[in-house]
């Protein structure tokens, strides 16, 4: 079954910032619904497990840490255009495993097209399942940029009520 979008999150959850993709998912999957034609998809660390995810959709965001040298905390939005670039420049955690599923999913005629959605991370190494506090406070600005990019498709989630009530108690 095709899918028109599918939200990928990856990382290791583990690994304090590495897991930020997964962060990210799970806040999306508790803040809001999502029509029949989006889903959400927790690859953690697996690479070329997911290229059946990649050729049964249509368009992929991908939720990911991106090292790109800049203060912990930035976020960054790697367009369709920019990722045999940016990634080949090995700012994405997940670089090789990524970029060999989407030029596999392009050798069976199935590739998506594909945004990554990102935060510069602090800490990678450090094993704890929190995120540090630069990549957190960064978190809202990453899930406004997931919801922005469905809305620009034409896709408008339904924030959850509880979500919504507690957004109005603010």
């Amino acid at each position: 079954m095709t899918h028109r979008v599918t939200i990928l999150g990856i990382g290791n959850l583990l690994l304090k910032d590495e897991g930020l993709g997964i962060h990210a998912l799970k806040t999306l999957e508790e803040r809001y619904d999502f029509p029949p034609e989006v889903r959400l998809v927790d690859g953690g660390v697996l690479g070329l497990g997911l290229l059946s995810v990649l050729s049964e959709s249509e368009l992929l965001i991908v939720l990911d840490a991106v090292k790109n040298g800049e203060r912990p905390g930035t976020v960054y939005r790697i367009d369709e255009n920019e990722i045999s670039t940016r990634i080949r420049a090995k700012n994405s955690l997940h670089q090789i495993d990524f970029l060999e599923t989407l030029a596999a999913s392009e050798l069976i005629g199935k590739r998506p097209k594909c945004t990554i959605l990102g935060i510069e991370p602090k800490d990678i190494e450090s094993v704890d399942i929190e995120l540090s506090n630069e990549v957190a406070e960064a978190m809202e600005q990453l899930i406004g940029l997931v919801i922005l990019e469905l809305r620009n498709r034409g896709i408008v989630p339904k924030e959850k009520a509880s979500c919504a009530l507690q957004s109005q108690q603010r």
